[in-house]
C-alpha cells in the first residue's frame, strides 16, 4: 500500500521516458514515476518500433508501468510482461481523452462509460501479477456524467490498490481549472492529479482527503519540482547542466537522429521565462545535430 503524503511523477505521452525519469530522480531519488502509457497490443506483439516494449525496470527503482487497452486477456498478458521486466506496480489508464484511445480503441477514458468492462480488465490484471495494480481516471466522461466514485469502487472491488483521479472530465481534456472533490468513505486511497504546481497545492489536496499527489505538466522544464515540494532540494544553479545531461541521456537511449528533434521541446520548457529565450527557441527549432544543439545550450546558459 502507498504511504500517506506520497508524491508521484505522472505518465505523460512523449515525456515520461527513461531519460526524463532519470533526470527527475537526480533531484528526488526513489521518487515513484510512471511510464508513458503502453499499448497492450504493441507490448504483447513486441512491436520493434517502440522501445518501451523492451525496457527492463529492475535497475531503475520505483516505477509503475502504465498500460491501456480494452481486451482483458491482452491487458493481463501485458501486465505479466511488465511485472517480469521489474515494474514495481501496474497502472491501468482509464482517463486518456485522446480520440484514438478513448473513442476509436474503446480504451482509456472510454472505460469510464463501461464500468463492467473496466472491472473485467482490472480483475484480469490483478489476477495476472503479484505486484499492486492501480488505475488512473478522471471525474467522468463529461459534466453530466461525473461518476468517478462509482468507477473507483468498481476498481476496489476488483482488487485495485489505489486510484489516481485527474480533476477534469474527458470532455474538458486539459482545459479549464482542475477540480479536486473532497474524498470521503472511499475503499482505497486516491491520489490527486491536475494543476498541482507547488507545496501549497500538495497540502491543499491532502487536507480534503487525498492520500497524495501526482505532478504532471508542472514538471515540464522543472524536473526539480519534486525536491522543492518535498523540501529535499531546490532548483539547480545552472539549468544548462541539467539540459546537457538530459540531452546525453536521450542520445544514449534513442540515438542522436531521433533524440535531438525530440529534445527540442524540453529545451523550450527549460528556457521558458529566461532572457532571450524566444530567440533561443527559434534558433534550436531547426537543429538536428547533437553537437550543434549542445553548443547552443553551452552558449545560452554559459555552462561548461
Amino acid at each position: 500500500m502507498i504511504p500517506h503524503n506520497q508524491i508521484f511523477a505522472a505518465p505523460m505521452a512523449g515525456i515520461s521516458d527513461l531519460p526524463f525519469r532519470t533526470i527527475i530522480r537526480d533531484f528526488a531519488p526513489g521518487l515513484p514515476c510512471v511510464t508513458e502509457m503502453i499499448s497492450c497490443h504493441s507490448l504483447v506483439g513486441r512491436h520493434k518500433n517502440c522501445l518501451r516494449n523492451f525496457e527492463n525496470y529492475g535497475a531503475e527503482g520505483n516505477v509503475g508501468a502504465q498500460i491501456f487497452g480494452a481486451v482483458p486477456d491482452l491487458m493481463a498478458d501485458a501486465a505479466k510482461i511488465l511485472a517480469d521486466a521489474g515494474a514495481t506496480w501496474i497502472d491501468i489508464n482509464m482517463g486518456c481523452p485522446v480520440p484514438k484511445v478513448a473513442t476509436r480503441a474503446n480504451a482509456g477514458a472510454f472505460l469510464m462509460r463501461d464500468h463492467a468492462l473496466a472491472g473485467k480488465i482490472i480483475n484480469a490484471v490483478v489476477r495476472a501479477v503479484n505486484i499492486p495494480v492501480s488505475i488512473k481516471t478522471r471525474l467522468g466522461w463529461d459534466a453530466d456524467n461525473m461518476d468517478w466514485d462509482d468507477l473507483i469502487r468498481v476498481a476496489a472491488d476488483n482488487g485495485a490498490a489505489w486510484a489516481v483521479l485527474h480533476g477534469r472530465t474527458r470532455a474538458a481534456g486539459y482545459t479549464g481549472v482542475a477540480v479536486h472533490p473532497e474524498i470521503k468513505d472511499m475503499p482505497i486511497p486516491i491520489i490527486a492529479n491536475g494543476d498541482l504546481k507547488a507545496r501549497a497545492d500538495f497540502d491543499s489536496v491532502l487536507s480534503v482527503g487525498y492520500a497524495g499527489a501526482m505532478i504532471g505538466r508542472a514538471m515540464l522544464g522543472r524536473p526539480w519540482i519534486f525536491g522543492e515540494i518535498l523540501g529535499t532540494g531546490n532548483a539547480p544553479e545552472n539549468i544548462g547542466r541539467v539540459a546537457l545531461r538530459h540531452l546525453d541521456l536521450m542520445v544514449e537511449y534513442y540515438g542522436a537522429r531521433t533524440a535531438v528533434p525530440m529534445f527540442r521541446k524540453h529545451l523550450a520548457w527549460y528556457s521558458t521565462g529566461l532572457p532571450n529565450s524566444a530567440e533561443f527557441r527559434i534558433k534550436i527549432n531547426g537543429i538536428t545535430d547533437a553537437d550543434e544543439i549542445r553548443n547552443e545550450i553551452l552558449q545560452f546558459w554559459g555552462c561548461a
